[in-house]
Protein backbone atom coordinates (compact mmCIF):
# COMPACT_ATOMS: atom_id res chain seq x y z
CA UNK A 1 0.00 0.00 0.00
CA UNK A 2 1.28 3.47 -0.88
CA UNK A 3 2.15 6.01 1.78
CA UNK A 4 -1.08 7.85 2.59
CA UNK A 5 -1.05 11.68 2.69
CA UNK A 6 -2.14 13.20 5.97
CA UNK A 7 -5.06 14.98 4.30
CA UNK A 8 -6.33 11.65 2.98
CA UNK A 9 -5.96 9.98 6.38
CA UNK A 10 -8.09 12.73 7.94
CA UNK A 11 -10.92 12.02 5.51
CA UNK A 12 -11.09 8.25 6.06
CA UNK A 13 -13.39 8.38 9.10
CA UNK A 14 -15.62 10.86 7.24
CA UNK A 15 -15.98 8.40 4.36
CA UNK A 16 -16.69 5.58 6.79
CA UNK A 17 -19.51 7.46 8.56
CA UNK A 18 -20.94 8.51 5.19
CA UNK A 19 -21.01 4.89 3.96
CA UNK A 20 -22.71 3.77 7.17
CA UNK A 21 -25.40 6.39 6.54
CA UNK A 22 -25.88 5.17 2.96
CA UNK A 23 -26.20 1.61 4.28
CA UNK A 24 -28.84 2.73 6.80
CA UNK A 25 -30.77 4.26 3.88
CA UNK A 26 -30.92 0.84 2.24
CA UNK A 27 -28.39 1.55 -0.52
CA UNK A 28 -26.23 -1.26 -1.93
CA UNK A 29 -23.80 0.69 -4.09
CA UNK A 30 -22.69 4.27 -4.44
CA UNK A 31 -20.76 6.48 -6.86
CA UNK A 32 -17.96 8.89 -6.01
CA UNK A 33 -20.32 11.71 -7.03
CA UNK A 34 -22.89 10.60 -4.42
CA UNK A 35 -20.20 10.42 -1.75
CA UNK A 36 -19.00 13.85 -2.88
CA UNK A 37 -22.47 15.36 -2.42
CA UNK A 38 -22.69 13.89 1.07
CA UNK A 39 -19.26 14.82 2.45
CA UNK A 40 -18.57 17.98 0.40
CA UNK A 41 -15.29 16.68 -1.02
CA UNK A 42 -14.91 16.74 -4.80
CA UNK A 43 -15.30 13.37 -6.51
CA UNK A 44 -11.81 13.43 -8.07
CA UNK A 45 -10.28 13.74 -4.60
CA UNK A 46 -12.42 10.85 -3.34
CA UNK A 47 -11.33 8.62 -6.22
CA UNK A 48 -7.70 9.57 -5.63
CA UNK A 49 -8.04 8.86 -1.88
CA UNK A 50 -9.56 5.46 -2.59
CA UNK A 51 -6.88 4.65 -5.18
CA UNK A 52 -4.22 4.55 -2.46
CA UNK A 53 -5.81 1.31 -1.26
CA UNK A 54 -6.01 -0.47 -4.61
CA UNK A 55 -9.12 -1.17 -6.64
CA UNK A 56 -12.16 -0.57 -4.44
CA UNK A 57 -14.75 -0.05 -7.17
CA UNK A 58 -15.50 -0.54 -10.85
CA UNK A 59 -15.66 2.16 -13.52
CA UNK A 60 -19.26 2.74 -14.55
CA UNK A 61 -20.56 0.66 -11.65
CA UNK A 62 -19.45 2.48 -8.54
CA UNK A 63 -18.60 1.04 -5.14
CA UNK A 64 -20.22 -1.82 -3.23
CA UNK A 65 -21.20 -0.20 0.06
CA UNK A 66 -20.87 -3.39 2.15
CA UNK A 67 -17.38 -3.99 0.75
CA UNK A 68 -16.27 -0.41 1.49
CA UNK A 69 -17.72 -0.48 5.01
CA UNK A 70 -15.89 -3.73 5.74
CA UNK A 71 -12.67 -2.37 4.25
CA UNK A 72 -12.73 0.94 6.13
CA UNK A 73 -13.82 -0.82 9.32
CA UNK A 74 -10.63 -2.89 9.25
CA UNK A 75 -8.52 0.06 8.16
CA UNK A 76 -9.78 2.25 11.01
CA UNK A 77 -9.73 -0.62 13.54
CA UNK A 78 -13.49 -0.30 14.01
CA UNK A 79 -13.62 -4.03 14.77
CA UNK A 80 -11.58 -3.71 17.96
CA UNK A 81 -11.78 -1.61 21.11
CA UNK A 82 -9.03 0.97 21.54
CA UNK A 83 -8.40 2.17 25.07
CA UNK A 84 -7.07 5.71 25.42
CA UNK A 85 -6.02 7.82 28.39
CA UNK A 86 -6.87 11.42 29.22
CA UNK A 87 -4.30 13.78 30.70
CA UNK A 88 -5.83 16.82 32.36
CA UNK A 89 -9.21 16.68 34.05
CA UNK A 90 -10.17 20.36 33.83
CA UNK A 91 -13.29 21.71 32.14
CA UNK A 92 -12.41 20.23 28.75
CA UNK A 93 -11.22 16.98 30.29
CA UNK A 94 -14.44 16.60 32.26
CA UNK A 95 -16.46 17.15 29.09
CA UNK A 96 -14.42 14.54 27.24
CA UNK A 97 -14.92 12.00 30.03
CA UNK A 98 -18.66 12.66 30.08
CA UNK A 99 -18.79 12.25 26.30
CA UNK A 100 -16.35 9.31 26.29
CA UNK A 101 -17.04 8.50 22.64
CA UNK A 102 -20.46 7.07 23.49
CA UNK A 103 -21.40 7.17 19.79
CA UNK A 104 -18.38 5.00 18.96
CA UNK A 105 -18.04 1.31 19.68
CA UNK A 106 -14.28 1.21 19.32
CA UNK A 107 -12.80 4.00 21.47
CA UNK A 108 -13.03 4.39 25.23
CA UNK A 109 -11.25 6.57 27.81
CA UNK A 110 -9.90 3.98 30.24
CA UNK A 111 -7.96 6.18 32.66
CA UNK A 112 -7.34 9.84 33.42
CA UNK A 113 -4.48 11.75 35.05
CA UNK A 114 -4.25 15.08 36.85
CA UNK A 115 -2.05 16.99 39.30
CA UNK A 116 -4.96 18.17 41.50
CA UNK A 117 -5.02 16.10 44.72
CA UNK A 118 -8.76 16.85 45.03
CA UNK A 119 -9.37 14.90 41.82
CA UNK A 120 -6.80 12.11 42.17
CA UNK A 121 -8.19 8.87 43.54
CA UNK A 122 -11.75 9.58 42.43
CA UNK A 123 -13.80 7.93 39.71
CA UNK A 124 -15.59 10.24 37.29
CA UNK A 125 -18.21 8.75 34.95
CA UNK A 126 -16.62 5.36 35.49
CA UNK A 127 -13.10 6.61 34.68
CA UNK A 128 -10.49 6.41 37.48
CA UNK A 129 -8.30 9.49 37.96
CA UNK A 130 -4.66 8.94 38.85
CA UNK A 131 -1.78 11.17 39.85
CA UNK A 132 0.66 12.21 37.14
CA UNK A 133 3.32 10.34 39.15
CA UNK A 134 1.53 7.11 38.21
CA UNK A 135 1.23 7.79 34.51
CA UNK A 136 4.07 5.57 33.25
CA UNK A 137 3.08 2.56 35.36
CA UNK A 138 -0.62 2.88 34.58
CA UNK A 139 -0.20 3.37 30.83
CA UNK A 140 2.16 0.41 30.61
CA UNK A 141 -0.08 -1.81 32.74
CA UNK A 142 -3.15 -0.93 30.67
CA UNK A 143 -1.20 -1.18 27.39
CA UNK A 144 -2.43 2.25 26.34
CA UNK A 145 -0.48 3.84 23.49
CA UNK A 146 -2.80 6.73 22.60
CA UNK A 147 -3.53 9.65 24.92
CA UNK A 148 -5.65 12.79 24.83
CA UNK A 149 -3.73 15.80 26.12
CA UNK A 150 -6.01 18.43 27.65
CA UNK A 151 -3.60 20.38 29.84
CA UNK A 152 -2.68 24.09 29.74
CA UNK A 153 -0.30 24.99 26.92
CA UNK A 154 2.59 25.81 29.26
CA UNK A 155 2.46 22.28 30.72
CA UNK A 156 1.98 20.27 27.54
CA UNK A 157 5.61 19.76 26.48
CA UNK A 158 6.69 18.69 29.97
CA UNK A 159 4.40 15.64 29.76
CA UNK A 160 6.04 14.26 26.60
CA UNK A 161 9.03 12.53 28.29
CA UNK A 162 6.67 10.53 30.52
CA UNK A 163 4.60 9.54 27.52
CA UNK A 164 7.71 8.47 25.63
CA UNK A 165 8.83 6.37 28.60
CA UNK A 166 5.40 4.71 28.72
CA UNK A 167 5.62 3.79 25.03
CA UNK A 168 2.85 6.12 23.85
CA UNK A 169 2.63 6.28 20.06
CA UNK A 170 -0.10 8.87 19.49
CA UNK A 171 -1.25 12.13 21.11
CA UNK A 172 -4.47 14.01 20.45
CA UNK A 173 -3.32 17.43 21.57
CA UNK A 174 -5.96 19.94 22.69
CA UNK A 175 -3.42 22.47 23.94
CA UNK A 176 -2.42 25.34 21.66
CA UNK A 177 1.21 24.33 22.14
CA UNK A 178 3.06 22.67 19.26
CA UNK A 179 4.75 19.61 20.70
CA UNK A 180 8.26 18.35 20.02
CA UNK A 181 8.03 14.56 20.05
CA UNK A 182 10.15 11.56 18.97
CA UNK A 183 9.96 10.53 15.32
CA UNK A 184 7.90 7.43 16.11
CA UNK A 185 5.25 9.40 18.03
CA UNK A 186 2.33 10.94 16.11
CA UNK A 187 0.57 14.14 17.19
CA UNK A 188 -2.82 15.40 16.03
CA UNK A 189 -3.41 18.94 17.32
CA UNK A 190 -6.93 20.26 17.78
CA UNK A 191 -6.69 24.05 18.08
CA UNK A 192 -10.27 25.08 18.85
CA UNK A 193 -9.52 28.80 18.79
CA UNK A 194 -7.85 28.53 15.38
CA UNK A 195 -10.70 26.47 13.96
CA UNK A 196 -13.22 29.02 15.21
CA UNK A 197 -11.23 31.93 13.75
CA UNK A 198 -11.11 30.11 10.41
CA UNK A 199 -14.87 29.62 10.53
CA UNK A 200 -15.40 33.31 11.38
CA UNK A 201 -13.26 34.27 8.37
CA UNK A 202 -15.33 32.13 5.98
CA UNK A 203 -18.62 33.39 7.40
CA UNK A 204 -17.46 37.01 7.18
CA UNK A 205 -15.89 36.92 3.72
CA UNK A 206 -18.16 34.61 1.77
Amino acid sequence: MKKIPKATAKRLSIYYRCLKNFKAMGMDRVSSEQISDAVKVDSATIRRDFSYFGTLGKRGYGYEIDHLIEFFSRLLSQDQLTMVALIGVGNLGNALISYNFKQSNNVHINAAFDIDPEKVGKIHEGVPIYSMDEIVDQLEARQIDIVILAVPSHAAQSVVPQLEEAGVKGILNFSASRLNVPKDMFVQTVDLANELQTLIYYVTHH
